[in-house]
């Protein structure tokens, strides 16, 4: 017997709209921090994302005090297509006095924030 016309596409649609789906937001996937004395701090964060192109890709991360105020921004200025995860620097973000740990967050050029953020220690 064969399935109804609708059937034999419907599971290529969901097949289709999971493939898009893997392709959603940015994920931090790791992040490595290392200060000097007065708490000027550089940040090795590893990302993950289905970059597609230009149309849809990683396009930078920041890094948040916890009460959400932005202490640094990496911008990455192409998609990263063949180099899932990849890691990119960003020094000289002073961290101010009594702030122990920040949020590392991704952001995308369809999404914007949405993907898996990461809670960082501030090393003593």
């Amino acid at each position: 017997m064969t399935p109804p016309r609708f059937a034999r596409y419907a599971c290529c649609l969901i097949l289709a709209i999971g493939a898009a789906a893997a392709a959603d937001e940015a994920d931090v996937e790791d992040v490595l921090i290392t200060c000097d004395a007065s708490r000027t701090c550089s940040f090795h964060v590893a990302l993950r994302h289905a970059d597609t192109g230009w149309n849809h890709y990683a396009n930078h991360w920041r890094i948040l005090s916890p009460d959400g105020v932005e202490l640094g921004r990496r911008v990455l200025f192409h998609p990263h297509v063949d180099e899932q995860p990849f890691t990119r620097s960003l020094g000289g973000v002073v961290i101010p006095e009594g702030v122990s740990a920040v949020i590392v967050e991704a952001h995308d050029s369809v999404h914007e924030y949405g993907g898996k953020r990461q809670k960082a220690r501030i090393p003593d």
